[in-house]
């Protein structure tokens, strides 16, 4: 009866803190997965700011669990969109999202890597790639292929997901936003892409606000390379 009872409280206390998860998703429209400082998932399991890998952290696993939960919602989709971490985006975000990382603006194909511009060309083709089944295109380096996945991401010039593949080894899935729309059954509603930027901006802003009252440190991509391209 003891044992059934822990599982009891331990689904309660699962299911309760994916709700507050998807309840600060729903009001800030942006939340990530992990960050010392805005209100972020881990923040919300572990009671405090996680600094450092949350892997490190007592409770992992309750983060992984929820992580895993808030990740399937039918709500919700991620992208390395705030300081380059993994950022969960509510629903009604998804056309600005769509609008910015279609867009193909100079921020996201000025000085891109030779081999993640080849990626892309995979990617666009093919829709949808696997870092782990490319070896037809002689590309060998799995150190290498992954750094130019990230790279794509960091640019939302494609969406990535990490995967355990078959022989339990690590590899990236990136497919394009348009596949990636129709998987989930979201219709394109495509809007202008400043006015994308626009509301993405205003999200981030409500959640540094939440944070410390003021605007902050936090960035979306654009952003950054809007500054890297003033300090150069």
């Amino acid at each position: 009866m003891s044992d059934e009872t822990d599982e009891t409280d331990e689904t309660d206390e699962t299911d309760d803190m994916v709700a507050r998860v998807l309840e600060a998703l729903q009001v800030y429209g942006l939340l990530p997965l992990t960050d010392a400082w805005l209100p972020s998932l881990t923040t919300i399991v572990a009671g405090e700011p996680v600094r450092g890998s949350w892997l490190a952290h007592p409770r992992n696993h309750a983060i992984y669990a929820i992580a895993t939960r808030v990740e399937a919602h039918a709500d919700v989709t991620d992208a390395r969109l705030i300081s380059e971490k993994v950022t969960y985006i509510h629903r009604r975000l998804w056309p600005a999202l769509l609008a910015v990382a279609m867009a193909r603006d100079p921020w996201q194909t000025r000085e891109l890597p030779p081999l993640a511009a080849a990626l892309l060309e995979v990617v666009a083709r093919e829709g949808v790639a696997r870092t782990d089944d490319l070896h037809e295109y002689g590309w060998t380096s799995t150190k290498a292929l992954g750094a130019a996945a990230r790279e794509l991401e960091r640019r939302l010039l494609a969406r990535g997901a990490s995967i355990h593949t078959e022989r339990g080894s690590h590899a990236k899935r990136l497919e394009t936003w348009e596949c990636w729309a129709a998987r989930v059954g979201f219709a394109l509603a495509p809007i202008p892409t400043d006015a994308g930027r626009a509301a993405l901006e205003v999200a981030l802003a409500s959640l540094t606000r939440a944070a410390t009252g003021r605007d902050g440190h936090a960035r979306l991509p654009w952003m950054e390379r809007r500054m890297a391209s003033r300090q150069a």
